[in-house]
């Protein structure tokens, strides 16, 4: 855990440095061409002395941050990579982008992808459903052309709204624990607002962006190679169920475990300790490379070649993976410095409405540390005193409040974000087209969210 520190300046000072560690960042990146992972590392360290967090934890809590974001992102990386390029090569991505196009139409193959998403979004969390649904993605951009824009954003839009405004996501469910809300109406106050937000943010931005960006579809996955090494292309049951069997797996632990919350299943059953743990995201993802090496394997050969193919798989992501864990570690440095909480607590004192002042304090915490789920739940614990304390509040707008923080947890996604990299590398764009285009989606998918949410607390 990263060591708890008093901060040594106030808010304005404290500002002024994550200020100047970003802008820092940008110029080392961009302008010197200095590596990101290097340029994330020496921005850590210098914003860590900055800030005065003692000598003795600076290194800790560089690591601290690192190692958090690695255990959550490196196993599903890896295995999804691995996942991604058996379907690849085997030619079973190229069978489910063929399905989804003769369903939905040519002309609506991103609306499928995104489609797709949304229901894939609803128990997977955004990173493990990007790259689940990446070789599909490519795949579908390969066969009719264009920017891998118009194919990848309808899809990310889809997975980022589902994991910061509905449950059973950790952040929406958090604050909303906080909050006193009611859990079930949350989730349809949730996608009742993330669908027109994704529409609106993620699927019409994305042919602006498709059209302005002409990016190729990157050679990361090796998206190009359709086909078999044997010869042998997977059915479309047998990609269905692959695809499928994660998300399956992870939606049962997430049943099993709102049953146990609610004290309808003992929390000590075997039974339900063993459904919980399969459907731990990482393990379903490992069940599910087990069984795509078996039933794709078929189709690679030898077992030494489905070897390769999973070996391979893994040499591309590696980069990503260091990047998305130093992205990680700055995020970590700028929370235990005391900076987010500092200009949290300024701004939650000026007066504002309620929801308009949950929205503004998560704003101010994605901005300054970087990650979704951090800003939904630090704004809630801040401002359920707040609202604890605000007569006439009902369960819609206490849901309310909540999907208003998700939105500003969800606003100016950059570089402390680990999700900005992981993106911004999966898709091949560099720092300043990422800013462009990932950035710019993330702030319309929070603003329209926040102005429906607004507008829905001021007329019901």
């Amino acid at each position: 855990m990263i060591a708890a520190v008093e901060p040594a300046y106030g808010t304005g000072p404290l500002l002024l440095i994550a200020l100047g560690a970003v802008l820092l960042l940008l110029f080392l990146i961009i302008k010197l061409k200095l590596h990101a992972f290097v340029a994330l590392v020496l921005v850590s360290l210098m914003t860590a002395i900055a800030t005065r967090i003692p000598l003795g934890q600076v290194v800790s809590t560089m690591t601290d941050g690192f190692g958090k974001t690695l255990a959550s992102v490196a196993l599903l990386v890896g295995l999804g990579a691995m996942i991604g390029r058996l379907m690849e090569v085997t030619g079973g991505a190229q069978v489910l982008a063929d399905t989804l196009i003769n369903r939905f139409g040519e002309n609506r193959a991103p609306l499928a992808l995104g489609v797709a998403s949304l229901l894939f979004g609803f128990p997977i969390f955004f990173d493990a459903g990007l790259i689940v649904m990446l070789p599909i993605i490519f795949s579908v951009a390969r066969r009719f052309g264009g920017s891998v824009l118009f194919y990848a954003f309808p899809a990310a839009g889809a997975f980022a709204v589902m994991h910061a405004f509905v449950p059973p996501h950790p952040g929406p469910v958090a604050a909303g624990e906080l909050l006193g809300a009611d859990i079930g109406l949350l989730v349809l106050v949730g996608l009742v607002i993330a669908i027109p937000t994704w529409y609106l943010g993620a699927y019409l931005y994305s042919k602006y962006a498709g059209r302005k960006f002409d990016l190729p579809v990157p050679d990361l996955l090796d998206a190009g190679s359709t086909g078999t090494l044997a010869g042998r292309v997977p059915t479309f049951g047998i990609v269905l169920t692959l695809l499928l069997m994660p998300l399956v797996l992870i939606f049962l632990n997430t049943g099993v475990s709102t049953l146990v919350t609610t004290g309808a299943v003992d929390k000590n059953a075997g039974w339900a300790q063993l459904f919980m743990l399969v459907g731990q995201t990482p393990v379903a993802l490992l069940a599910t490379v087990l069984v795509a090496m078996v039933t794709l394997g078929r189709s690679v050969g030898t077992r030494e070649a489905v070897e390769k193919v999973v070996n391979d798989a893994l040499g591309p992501v590696c980069g990503i993976i260091l990047i998305t864990g130093a992205g990680g570690m700055f995020g970590g440095v700028l929370r235990a410095s005391g900076i987010g909480e500092a200009l949290a607590g300024s701004l939650e004192s000026t007066g504002l409405p309620v929801i308009v002042a949950a929205f503004v304090v998560a704003t101010a915490l994605r901005v300054a540390q970087g990650s979704a789920t951090v800003a939904l739940t630090t704004t809630a614990g801040l401002m359920a005193p707040t609202i604890a304390a605000t007569e006439g509040l009902s369960a819609l707008d206490r849901c309310l409040i909540v999907v208003a923080i998700a939105c500003g947890a969800t606003v100016l996604s950059h570089v402390n974000d680990s999700g900005f990299w992981l993106v911004g590398r999966f898709l091949g764009m560099d720092e300043k087209t990422t800013l462009k285009t990932w950035t710019v989606m993330e702030t319309l998918l929070g603003s329209i969210g926040f102005v429906i949410a607004f507008t829905a607390s001021l007329v019901f």
